[in-house]
């Protein structure tokens, strides 16, 4: 099957648009390179039917879409409220409960038990995406707070609720998400998303969790929150991958800052060589019209430009009208944006400690992308078994192609999040000199690179043993 690949990865939300073969097929066909499982919607059976079909086009067409299990997190609601919608008057003062009722005029429901004990008098409660407002005047300490209609509106049932500036007790782990997390690493897919992340040590947590099941998946860090900003340098220390997921957090933030925000994540994660995605609302209007509007066409330009590893889509591919357009119109703005106007070899801000071998490492991965760039090689071939090579390459976007053989199957996959890596299965580790021949004839016989080229070869040596990258090599195709 005949693909074209971006450098920079589309990521597409599974759902009832998106959820049939054909539908699917014609998306990757189109662009996709990573399936987001959204574990908010949905139930267990239909997840499984979607990493089956996955599954199924990986091995039927060799490719290696790999599948993002995006764990709810503790979304806070409010209940049932009566006639389906109440009205909140402005000025006026309404009570948030923790006893389960129906709501009214008077007193709503929250599903969040210790909400008296951590809100605090003068502080923001946003409901239903930022839409309404209110201001806590007092709290009980028990079961009842006490609020002021700021901006009001009509409230419907079951609402989200946004604190903004309230330090929240909730774990970033639920019970629920326990259970989906479970039911992820029993079908092996490459990477779990954590919502709501605060700390560094939320994402400490679920990697214990994943390493004590005996499964591989990456974690990807959902930064949604004030207090994950606050804490950026720990959490992207501690995690594999970051969201800049803009929905939560621009309802959390002011949204004048999340722009300056989103580009300072992608810096950080470069740095870190850290892969990044940027979401929510990138193509909105196209759930419904067949054509997105000019700000959204910037928006993912820009993405491209700050630096994204990957540009996600929600609802234009779950439950949109044109889930294989949306994600045509996606790839040719990213295409158009890599082929004319990408700063490819961007200075990366790293420091090297000789006494490391992982710094040194490092430095010898940065040493290839500047030779492919002074000796115009037109691919970096790298063997991997952990990723890490992939992911250090990757990370100084380098104007050659990447390509990184494995013989970790559910790597390949996961190694489609990354930005420029192409992934190809690979067992066959002898001598250096020979191994190196041989993938770079299977990149030949793929019509990849030809007669003539240059490409620069890294790996480790001896080659029959893990470890790290530590050997360099520029080879003239024969």
């Amino acid at each position: 099957m005949k693909l074209y690949y971006n450098r920079t990865k589309i990521v597409a939300t599974m759902g009832p648009a998106s959820g049939k073969k054909d539908v699917l097929l014609a998306m990757i066909k189109a662009g996709v390179n990573v399936c987001r499982l959204n574990f908010s919607h949905g139930r267990p059976e239909d997840h499984k039917g979607v990493i089956d079909i996955i599954r199924e086009i990986n091995a039927e067409y060799n490719t290696n879409v790999g599948i993002l299990a995006d764990l709810q997190g503790p979304k806070i609601r409010i209940g049932l409220v009566k006639d389906g919608g109440i009205h909140l008057v402005n000025g006026t003062q309404i009570k948030i409960t923790t006893q389960e009722c129906i709501g009214n005029d008077e007193q709503i429901y929250i599903t969040y038990d210790t909400f008296p004990q951590d809100v605090q008098a003068d502080e923001i409660i946003l409901l239903d995406d930022g839409k309404l407002q209110l201001r806590v005047i007092s709290t009980n300490r028990l079961d009842t707070v006490i609020c002021e209609v700021v901006h009001g509106g009509i409230l419907t049932s079951r609402k989200g609720v946004n604190l903004p500036n309230t330090k929240v007790s909730i774990p970033s782990l639920t019970e629920e998400d326990l259970i989906n997390l479970q039911f992820a690493l029993k079908y092996d897919v490459e990477w779990i998303g954590l919502s709501f992340v605060r700390t560094g040590q939320d994402i400490v947590e679920l990697k214990e969790i994943i390493k004590q099941s005996g499964k591989a998946a990456k974690v990807i860090a959902k930064v949604e929150k004030p207090e994950a900003i606050d804490n950026i340098d720990e959490i992207i220390a501690a995690t594999d991958g970051v969201m800049v997921a803009r929905g939560d957090l621009g309802v959390e933030m002011p949204l004048e800052e999340v722009p300056l925000l989103q580009k300072m994540i992608a810096r950080k994660c470069r740095a870190a060589s850290k892969p990044v995605i940027v979401a929510t609302q990138m193509l909105e209007s196209m759930i419904t019209t067949p054509r997105p509007t000019r700000a959204e066409v910037n928006d993912v330009a820009n993405s491209v430009l700050d630096g994204a590893d990957a540009v996600m889509l929600s609802g234009e591919t779950s439950v949109g009208e044109f889930p294989v357009i949306v994600i045509e119109t996606m790839a040719k703005i990213v295409r158009n944006v890599e082929e004319l106007g990408y700063p490819f070899n961007a200075a990366k801000e790293a420091q090297i400690n000789p006494a490391s071998v992982t710094d040194l490492s490092n430095a010898l991965c940065e040493s290839a992308v500047h030779l492919a760039q002074s000796t115009d090689a037109v691919g970096i071939v790298s063997m991997t078994t952990s990723g890490y090579t992939a992911f250090e390459i990757s990370s100084h976007r380098p104007k050659a192609s990447t390509y990184i053989f494995t013989s970790n199957k559910q790597l390949l996959n996961a190694l489609s999040l990354v930005w420029g890596v192409r992934s190809f299965y690979y067992d066959k580790l002898e001598s250096t000199d020979d191994t190196i021949n041989d993938v770079n004839n299977i990149l030949k016989a793929a019509e990849l690179i030809k007669t003539g080229d240059v490409v620069i070869n890294t790996a480790a040596t001896p080659i029959t043993k893990q470890g790290k990258t530590n050997m360099l090599k520029v080879s003239v195709i024969e």
